[in-house]
């Protein structure tokens, strides 16, 4: 049974999920070319912080980060254990991240994901995030995928 709730990020199952995270990416793009936030940055109150669990166990995980102009947020730390692929747990976060979204008034999700993960851009882009130029404090980056979805309005 998979579980997708707001936890703390420095919980010590989530951290050993961010670290694989963070092994994966480096495995990928250079170091100037992965944008990761540490856990510490993830504790931070502008943060949304959803864990998914199957029988328990930390699988996967995902967070918003609102910005300070408030009607966006970035989507931060998507990542699902290798072992749990496949089972749909990225789709479920990212709905969930999306719900949390527009619960908290953000009218438009941004991103930042890699050219070498095509899993990850086929579930934003089949998810309705079309791709736009570098946002925020982003530069142009050939490895770079800059993506943004706009929320329906809570009524």
């Amino acid at each position: 049974m998979i579980q997708i709730a707001e936890e703390a990020p420095n919980q010590p199952e989530v951290i050993a999920l961010l670290e694989a995270g963070n092994i994966y990416m480096a495995q990928l793009y250079p170091a100037e070319s992965n944008h990761l936030l540490d856990v510490a940055s993830l504790c931070k109150p502008e943060v949304t912080f959803l864990v998914a669990r199957v029988d328990g166990r930390v699988m996967g995980c995902g967070a918003i980060v609102a910005s300070s102009e408030g009607w966006w947020a970035e989507i931060k730390r998507m990542f699902v254990s290798p072992a749990a692929r496949g089972n749909n747990i990225g789709r479920l976060l990212l709905q969930k991240l999306q719900a949390a979204a527009t619960e908290r008034g953000i009218g438009v999700l941004r991103l930042e994901t890699g050219i070498k993960q095509p899993e990850a851009l086929a579930l934003y882009r089949s998810s309705g995030f079309v791709e736009i130029g570098p946002f925020a404090d982003y530069r142009p980056d050939e490895l770079s995928v800059f993506m943004e979805k706009v929320l329906p309005v809570m009524r």
